[in-house]
């Protein structure tokens, strides 16, 4: 394979979990990005993640239904949330918040996403973005040691300037550099 092949995940089942942030904007082109690889992506978002992307974009750039809640009730007729969890081979959470993380950590199942979370086998990865004094609170930094000493993986957060007049460590991944990363893994 020559050095600069474009990374491949062929086939693969890519759950994309979408959290309110404003790096939010991303994963409209980590879709795009994830499918250029060949992935099969469908999307899940949290309520606030639609107040910075909307649904309809997700649902244009995946080709498939976007999920939002647990009480969406043609989905959950058939057990949806366990469909879809069962369906991925790769869990990817990006933007992942603060809160996200936390929950994460503490094995919260109180929306969609951390249900999804918890009902799935597949790998997850998840890719903060916040305030980088967010990032570095020691609480966040401690949900963090609990969810890599339970294997997950952890792709940034980059150092830069953010959405506010500062800079610092908490700056989503670029959709290519985290397309590239899972794409080393096998799931």
């Amino acid at each position: 394979m020559a050095l600069d092949a474009p990374p491949t995940l062929q086939g693969q089942h890519v759950l994309l979990c979408v959290c309110g942030g404003i790096a939010a904007y991303k994963a409209a082109e980590l879709v795009r990005r994830l499918r250029d690889a060949g992935a099969d992506v469908r999307v899940a978002m949290t309520e606030n993640a639609t107040r910075f992307v909307g649904t309809a974009t997700f649902q244009a750039l995946s080709g498939q239904p976007v999920r939002t809640s647990l009480w969406d009730a043609q989905a959950e007729a058939s057990m949806g949330h366990i469909e879809l969890a069962r369906w991925a081979q790769r869990v990817l959470i990006a933007p992942a918040t603060a809160d996200m993380i936390a929950k994460l950590a503490h094995g919260f199942a109180d929306d969609l996403i951390t249900t999804l979370c918890l009902a799935t086998d597949a790998p997850l990865t998840v890719a903060p973005a916040m305030n980088h004094r967010m990032w570095a609170h020691p609480a966040t930094q401690a949900n963090v040691a609990t969810l890599r000493a339970r294997g997950v993986r952890l792709l940034g957060p980059m150092d830069g300037p953010m959405a506010e007049p500062e800079s610092g460590p908490g700056r989503l991944m670029e959709p290519d550099d985290i397309v590239a990363a899972l794409a080393q893994v096998r799931a």
